[in-house]
């Protein structure tokens, strides 16, 4: 159990109820402050209807108590449910995959958590197929900026700044500098899906 938190939030169920965005408003209405239901129809704009039937649904999956009139948000609950799923491992999205074969899926499958890349590999081998992978990423013929290809690479990694000159040193990406000095990169190799 987590501290602050009298039961462990069941995470399926706190997750359901904050993916309806009215009910997401009226969580985020009710964070840090106690409100009454008309306090937080004028703060969302929502109508009442829609306030009560979201605070109804957030206070069964225990993330929204009341005390008289007022309603109030469990942070500690979210923090909660955050910390059990923090150190869940999550499967390789299957859409990382595609188009790799079983055997390059089965070395993704061992540094991609999601769609994040958890570590880049110090294997060369290894290293290629992940690259090969994020390579698929950038269009065949399309010019990026360094900031465009920057944001690609940090959907999966935060060090993209090493992902890119591995990209470039095995040719998968190339590069050349515009009349102004600006760095220009695209595809130059890798597979085409």
């Amino acid at each position: 159990m987590t501290e602050g938190v009298d039961r462990d939030p069941d995470v399926d169920v706190v997750l359901a109820a904050l993916l309806d965005p009215r009910r997401l408003a009226v969580a985020g209405a009710l964070v840090d402050t106690r409100r009454t239901i008309d306090d937080v129809v004028e703060h969302t704009g929502l109508d009442r209807p829609d306030v009560l039937q979201a605070v109804g649904v957030l206070r069964q999956a225990g993330l929204v108590e009341h005390d008289g009139d007022t309603y109030t948000l469990l942070a500690a609950m979210l923090r909660a449910a955050a910390a059990s799923v923090r150190h869940a491992e999550l499967p390789m999205d299957p859409t990382i995959g595609y188009g790799m074969t079983d055997a390059e899926q089965v070395v993704l499958s061992r540094f991609f958590r999601g769609r994040s890349l958890t570590t880049i590999p110090v294997d060369r081998a290894k290293r290629l197929i992940v690259l090969e992978r994020l390579a698929l990423e950038f269009d065949v013929g399309r010019h990026y900026t360094e900031p465009e290809l920057n944001a690609v690479l940090h959907e999966f990694h935060p060090d993209v700044a090493t992902l890119r000159r591995y990209l470039v040193d095995e040719e998968m990406l190339d590069r050349h500098h515009l009349t102004d000095g600006r760095p220009e990169y695209w595809r130059a190799g890798g597979r085409v899906p």
